[in-house]
């Protein structure tokens, strides 16, 4: 039950048997259904969350009400709006379950009390951390520097078969595009 969150520990991480028990104690496991709101805007960001099963995403709405997706958090991803979680502090973004979910959830807290209890887990978070940097600048490189196709083309690599499962308003806002241009290159591309 618990071994891709443990899979995703090894990645960075080697923990003995009684090192993953420990980690797991501090970690909620949650159904939740489709559409449910884990993080207004506006609000503290309380928890981190391990996708076990499912797809979340984290958009951020402007003044005219428009949603702007940031990220897809699929199965085997982290998601939470570090600056609020970590800072303590409201959040602009907002985080939304896209399909049913399972998701393991810690709180700053208790992730405190498992840095102290295991200290690698915090090479595992600072690991976790860069990589969701470096995701951050190619995102923003991509979207000021490549046409729609190529960010379309990347979209697929990073999360393959996500588009079958989600709807294509949600992916067209990610690429910044219209649903109408997003579903014309999905017609031209064969899909």
């Amino acid at each position: 039950m618990h071994q891709l969150i443990l899979n995703n520990f090894a990645m960075h991480i080697a923990l003995a048997p009684h090192e993953q028990e420990q980690a797991l104690s501090f970690f909620q496991l949650k159904e939740l259904k489709k559409r449910t709101w884990l993080l207004h805007a506006g609000e503290t960001n309380r928890h981190i969350y391990f996708v076990r099963r499912g797809c979340l995403r984290m958009f951020y709405t402007d003044k005219s009400g428009e949603e702007h997706n940031i990220g897809f958090y699929p199965e085997n991803w982290w998601v939470c709006d570090i600056v609020s979680f970590f800072n303590e502090k409201p959040s602009a973004n907002a985080i939304q379950t896209l399909e049913d979910c399972e998701v393991y959830c810690a709180s700053l807290p208790q992730l405190e009390k498992l840095f102290q209890t295991i200290p690698k887990f915090e090479r595992f978070f600072r690991i976790l951390s860069q990589n969701g940097f470096e995701l951050y600048q190619l995102r923003i490189t991509s979207q000021l520097y490549k046409s729609a196709e190529e960010r379309f083309i990347e979209f697929r690599k990073r999360h393959p078969g996500l588009e079958q499962r989600i709807a294509q308003k949600h992916i067209a806002s990610y690429l910044g595009i219209t649903a109408a241009f997003l579903s014309m290159m999905r017609k031209e591309s064969g899909v």
